[in-house]
C-alpha cells in the first residue's frame, strides 16, 4: 500500500484551457487506432508529412538486380539518408543488423518470378512474422487488369484485414503489366479500388499528365514508384513534379541504388522531397557531394 499520508490535494486541473485534440497530420489517417497511426508517423516524417522509402525488395521475383548483388556493400551506406527501408525478410535477417532503427516496409506478397506470369502471387509472410520483425507497413503487390486481378485484390483486403487487426499499415503496391496502360486513367483505376478496399497507403508510377487528379481522387496518401534507371536529373524532375502534384513521398530503387553516386543521390532525393528543392539545386547538391565523395 503506498502511503498516503503527506500527499497534497492536486491542484491544476487548468479547468480554463480545453484539452487539445489533434488531427493526424496525414491524409485520410486520423480514424485509425493508435498503433496503427504511430507507425505511419514513422514511415512519414510528421514534420513535412513526406517520406523517401528505399526500395530494394527486387529480387523477391528477379533475382540479384543490378546494383543488389551484394546488398551489404551497395545499399548498408544509403540507410542512414532513408526514411524508410522496402525490402524482403529474407534480406532483412541475412543483411541488416537489428541495431537499425529506420522503420521497415516488408514485402508480404510473392509467388511467381519474372519467368512466370508476374501476377499470380500470394501472400508469402505470415502475419505473425510480420509482428516478430517488428515492421510497419506491409506491402502486396496488386494487379489491376492482369490476369490475376482479383487473387491480388483479395491478397490485399487480407492483408488489411490482418494488418488492421494488429496495428500495421498495409502498403498496397499497384502493379503495371506490359499490356496495361500507363495513363492516368489507369492510375484512378488502380489507387481508388485499392483505397476504397483498405489499403493504408498506395505506391504507384507518376505519369507526366494528369497525375494530380490521381492524387486528388485517392483518399489515402500516394508514394510515387521510381521505376526503370533514368538521368540523375530527370529523376529529380520526376521526385518534384509529383510533390508538387499531391505525393507524400517517394518509394525509389533504381534510380537511387544505380547511380553514379548513390549516396549523392538520396540526399538530393531527400532535398526534393522533404525541403522542397528545385529539381535543379537538387542536381547541383548531387553533384557537389558527388565530386567531395571522388566518385
Amino acid at each position: 500500500m503506498p502511503d498516503a499520508e503527506g500527499l497534497k490535494e492536486a491542484k491544476q486541473f487548468y479547468t480554463d484551457t480545453p484539452q487539445k485534440t489533434e488531427g493526424f497530420f496525414l491524409k485520410g489517417s486520423n480514424a485509425y487506432d493508435w498503433g496503427l497511426k504511430n507507425r505511419l508517423a514513422r514511415i512519414f516524417n510528421p514534420e513535412t508529412g513526406k517520406t523517401v522509402m528505399l526500395a530494394f525488395d527486387h529480387g523477391y521475383f528477379q533475382g540479384p538486380t543490378t546494383g543488389l548483388e551484394r546488398i551489404d556493400i551497395s545499399i548498408m551506406p544509403l540507410v542512414p539518408y532513408a526514411d524508410t527501408l522496402m525490402l524482403t525478410r529474407g534480406i532483412l535477417r541475412t543483411i541488416i543488423p537489428s541495431s537499425v532503427t529506420k522503420p521497415i516496409v516488408v514485402r508480404a506478397s510473392g509467388g511467381s518470378s519474372i519467368l512466370k506470369e508476374l501476377s499470380n502471387e500470394e501472400i508469402a509472410v505470415d502475419i505473425e512474422d510480420a509482428i516478430r520483425l517488428n515492421v510497419c507497413a506491409m506491402a502486396v503487390q496488386v494487379f489491376i487488369g492482369g490476369e490475376y486481378e482479383k487473387q491480388s485484390v483479395i491478397n490485399m483486403t487480407r492483408m488489411v484485414d490482418l494488418g488492421t487487426r494488429y496495428g500495421i499499415p498495409t502498403l498496397a503496391v499497384t502493379a503495371v503489366g506490359k499490356q496495361m496502360a500507363r495513363d492516368a486513367r489507369y492510375f484512378r483505376l488502380a489507387t481508388r479500388i485499392c483505397a476504397e478496399l483498405g489499403a493504408h497507403y498506395i505506391k504507384t508510377y507518376y505519369v507526366d499528365e494528369g497525375f494530380e487528379t490521381v492524387t486528388a481522387a485517392c483518399p489515402v496518401p500516394i508514394v510515387i514508384a521510381g521505376g526503370k534507371k533514368i538521368p540523375e536529373l530527370d529523376a529529380l524532375k520526376m521526385a518534384y513534379n509529383a510533390i508538387q502534384q499531391g505525393a507524400s513521398g517517394v518509394d525509389m530503387g533504381r534510380n537511387i541504388f544505380q547511380s553514379e553516386a548513390p549516396v549523392a543521390m538520396i540526399q538530393a532525393v531527400r532535398a526534393v522531397v522533404h525541403e522542397n528543392e528545385t529539381p535543379e539545386k537538387a542536381y547541383d547538391l548531387y553533384q557537389t557531394l558527388k565530386n567531395e565523395m571522388g566518385k
